[in-house]
């Protein structure tokens, strides 16, 4: 890890729990990091949140995509971007800086055949 990657972890982790994943989205999810989730989504609620808005997969946990869509109406400047399709998880980019991958373009980059226009809604 380098010292950009250090700082940055050292900023993000204790601050929104962020694990690193290298395609931070945290101004998409009212400051909530998506990796927090059990099950790695990065496009809201896996369809199990429990009544109470607590995880399924660990019940004592609120639900990450529950407080992410209450926080994101909070950010002003990026309401409404909790709607935003993300591209799947990257995991080869674990670990590196989301900052750097930002200013390159690496973040944006997506598997080959993924269309965001092409997503079919679930039946």
């Amino acid at each position: 890890m380098n010292r950009l990657e250090r700082a940055e972890h050292a900023l993000k982790e204790p601050i929104w729990g962020c694990k690193m994943c290298g395609q931070c989205v945290l101004h998409d999810t009212g400051m909530t990091c998506p990796m927090t989730c059990p099950k790695t989504l990065r496009n809201g609620p896996c369809g199990g949140v429990r009544p109470d808005g607590h995880c399924e997969v660990i019940p004592e946990m609120r639900c990450v995509w529950v407080k992410a869509y209450e926080r994101s109406d909070r950010l002003p400047l990026w309401r409404g971007h909790i709607d935003n399709l993300r591209p799947p998880v990257d995991n080869s980019l674990e670990g590196t800086s989301a900052w750097v991958n930002l200013f390159t373009g690496r973040d944006k980059q997506t598997p080959p055949g993924w269309d965001p226009d092409r997503v079919e809604p679930a039946p």
